[in-house]
């Protein structure tokens, strides 16, 4: 997988990225800055892409 490819996040993921890039974007961000901002917010949350595994979390 190269890199910056979001293959392995989830809709919802993805759904929430736009999200805070939008509302950086309000902010006053240029759109670069914003998208960058919302994918390391959204690593930040989530721990990264897609995990297998029941109970990862615990």
């Amino acid at each position: 997988m190269p890199r910056g490819d979001k293959s392995s996040y989830t809709d919802k993921q993805k759904r929430q990225v736009a999200h805070i890039e939008d509302s950086n974007e309000k902010r006053g961000l240029s759109h670069q800055e914003a998208v960058r901002r919302a994918w390391a917010t959204e690593n930040k949350i989530s721990g990264g892409g897609r995990k297998s595994g029941s109970g990862r979390k615990h």
